[in-house]
């Protein structure tokens, strides 16, 4: 193992890869990637692949469209197929306040310049043919959100990470911090110690864990989120089809697999990702209910990961307020495959050339200190 780097990434998910890679595409080779497990075994890895533009916030909608532009043209950057689709994401609005609610969602999408809008349910049912139309009362709609395979973009960006010379250590375990003057000056792992000028929290649901270690305090908490896949089947479904009333989403893969989860308003903080009966009972009836179609389907597997979630279910970004070598990409509340190439490449312009770009003050961990914190609104809970 190396006993020094710039950069000692924590952290071997979409995140910590994707960051790992732009550093080094832009220069800087000595970068080091710590995971306690194997690459994508987080978040990353048990998530649903999904890349939506459709928020309600005007930074989550930002760096959105930055990182779809991005996606469009990476497996070609990569040299290496992620199985990125454009299909579009259609998000089913339940009740009147959800329609008020997606009004203005679309008002700011499309004045940033997103292709959004509204749909009447005979207009979704165009898109989805076999939704039940008499199950929600408007949608909305952007066809250039879309997806991908998490497991193939953490590999391919640590594969092209490798090339550029960056270190990866798996199964490689931090288990603590020497800190001097406001800054990390030591990482200690349990294969040895690495000092390091700049050091990134790209823990997922383990960054409070991690930042504590230095003395910082994340108001992060973790959530069990659960999800299957089905058999394949023949091609029939573009979109990713979405609910927050129900907290359900769902699409399928380009080889056949309905993929798809629903968030549970009982769940407590935890690092548990056992599967449940409760998840599938609960999974099947709403979908069928929306999607009576799929009453026949066979489920194949199912599993759960972890939400990283924020008081206001946006990211936390950049330095930590009392040690200011110390970094965080972490915070995303379900949401951080889809926006990790901006997200990586703000990160690394802040540590190439010390470039503070906007998100960094607007999502820095200060502001729920400040008392400046707006809550997302689109999220799948």
């Amino acid at each position: 193992m190396k006993d020094k780097a710039e950069v000692v990434i924590i952290g071997g998910g979409v995140n910590g890869c994707g960051l790992a890679y732009v550093l080094a595409k832009n220069g800087m080779d000595d970068v080091v990637v710590v995971e306690r497990n194997y690459l994508g075994s987080g978040a990353t890895g048990r998530c649903g692949g999904g890349i939506r533009q459709q928020w309600s916030t005007e930074e989550n909608i930002k760096l959105a469209m930055e990182s779809v532009r991005v996606f469009e043209k990476l497996s070609d950057e990569l040299e290496y197929d992620i199985e990125y689709e454009q299909g579009g994401y259609l998000i089913l609005a339940i009740t009147e306040d959800e329609v008020e609610q997606f009004r203005k969602n679309v008002a700011l999408q499309n004045s940033l310049g997103l292709n959004s809008k509204m749909l009447s349910p005979d207009e979704a049912k165009e898109i989805v043919p076999y939704l039940d139309e008499n199950e929600f009362i408007a949608a909305t709609f952007c066809n250039t959100d879309g997806h991908a395979n998490p497991f193939r973009v953490v590999e391919g960006y640590a594969r092209m990470a490798k090339k550029l010379g960056v270190e990866i250590y798996t199964h490689t375990e931090v288990k603590g911090f020497k800190v001097d003057h406001g800054r990390i000056v030591d990482v200690v792992t349990d294969k040895g110690v690495i000092r390091a000028k700049y050091v990134v929290n790209a823990a997922g649901a383990y960054s409070a864990r991690i930042a504590k270690m230095a003395g910082v305090e994340l108001p992060n908490k973790p959530y069990r989120h659960e999800i299957l896949a089905t058999e394949p089947y023949e091609h029939f479904l573009d979109p990713m089809v979405i609910s927050f009333h129900y907290g359900i989403y769902f699409s399928q893969t380009k080889h056949g697999e309905i993929v798809g989860g629903i968030g549970d308003p009982e769940e407590k903080p935890s690092y548990n990702i056992r599967s449940s009966m409760r998840f599938v009972t609960r999974m099947a009836r709403v979908i069928t209910k929306l999607m009576p179609v799929f009453k026949n389907i066979n489920i194949v597997r199912q599993w759960a990961g972890l939400y990283d979630v924020t008081p206001d279910a946006r990211p936390i970004l950049g330095p930590a307020d009392t040690v200011e070598n110390f970094l965080q990409i972490n915070g995303f509340s379900g949401h951080g495959f889809m926006i990790s190439p901006a997200v990586t490449r703000i990160t690394a312009d802040y540590i190439l050339y010390g470039r503070e770009d906007e998100m960094l003050r607007k999502l820095s961990m200060s502001r729920f200190k400040e008392g400046i914190a707006e809550r997302e609104a689109s999220v799948v809970g």
